[in-house]
């Protein structure tokens, strides 16, 4: 009889963690001022795969020693990543971005409150995942590393450099590489953090890291081209956000610039990457190869 627990049970518990993490470290939703903090909960807490945060602990697996201090550590990376991931999902539905009323399946925080707190909430997010990394319960060479490493990937040449090429790129024909460069910035560069932050909690080697670091470059793009394709065919009830938006706005995606069979295979194709590049540590990257199954056969 196997007493390993399922990837389900590893996914159900890790994600109840991730969601003691944020309401202990959120502030209460009565702070003054209470209607940014009922906001930013509202964003934070309100649903979502939670892939980040997962990625954030499957890596913390990966070291020696596990105690206290690397529990709460990690604690603090998962809520620090999925602060940032919410603050861009604001920022993103605003109608100066993408204009969209439906994220995660309800009126996004703009609709559900107005522009100017949705603004504000984006930017106390934002801060507050710096916030909480400054904070962490760790050495102060693992909160260096983990500042400096969420700061890279939310900033002008990460997450926020992505969105820009994105809005640039509306009714233009970006070839195959343009692409993956918006996509590795807008969309991996934050899941590539997630998997580093583990990783640095977990003090791993530096040949250790580059593994994970090739793990997380495939995972990325692998997420990304599976938005697409779900994006071109699922429904918005399914997505928890508007279908379809890519194509109403005239955006480049792998289904409009190479077809629906290639963004499949080659989605396929970067999953085996993911979980090749992880050989090295053995069972100790089950889940982040579980996660890697789990990121691409997303919808089906």
């Amino acid at each position: 009889m196997n007493s390993q627990p399922s990837f389900q049970d590893w996914v159900r518990t890790h994600g109840q963690r991730t969601e003691l993490a944020l309401e202990h470290l959120l502030d209460a939703a009565n702070t003054n001022p209470a209607r940014l903090h009922e906001a930013m909960r509202y964003a934070a807490q309100g649903g979502g795969k939670r892939i980040r945060p997962l990625l954030v602990y499957a890596a913390g697996e990966l070291g020696v020693d596990s105690d206290e201090q690397v529990s709460a550590a990690l604690d603090a990376a998962a809520v620090a990543i999925e602060c940032i991931h919410a603050y861009s999902l604001v920022h993103d539905d605003l109608p100066c971005m993408d204009d969209d009323d439906l994220r995660r399946g309800r009126p996004t925080v703009h609709k559900a409150f107005d522009e100017a707190t949705a603004l504000l909430v984006g930017d106390a997010l934002q801060t507050r995942a710096f916030e909480v990394l400054a904070n962490a319960q760790c050495d102060s060479d693992i909160r260096l590393a983990m500042i400096s490493a969420l700061a890279s990937a939310s900033g002008s040449r990460g997450m926020a450099g992505g969105q820009a090429i994105d809005l640039e790129s509306v009714g233009k024909k970006l070839d195959l590489v343009g692409l993956k460069q918006m996509h590795a910035m807008k969309t991996g560069a934050l899941l590539s953090c997630s998997v580093q932050l583990g990783g640095i909690v977990a003090r791993l080697h530096p040949s250790e890291m580059q593994h994970l670091q090739n793990y997380s470059e495939a995972l990325g793009l692998a997420f990304q081209i599976v938005d697409d394709v779900l994006d071109a065919t699922a429904d918005s009830q399914t997505l928890g956000k508007t279908a379809g938006k890519d194509a109403a706005n005239d955006k480049p995606t792998y289904v409009t610039l190479m077809g629906l069979d290639y963004a499949n295979k080659a989605a396929k194709d970067l999953q085996e990457s993911a979980i090749a590049s992880l050989e090295s540590f053995g069972a100790k990257a089950q889940a982040l190869k579980d996660l890697a199954l789990l990121v691409v056969n997303r919808g089906k």
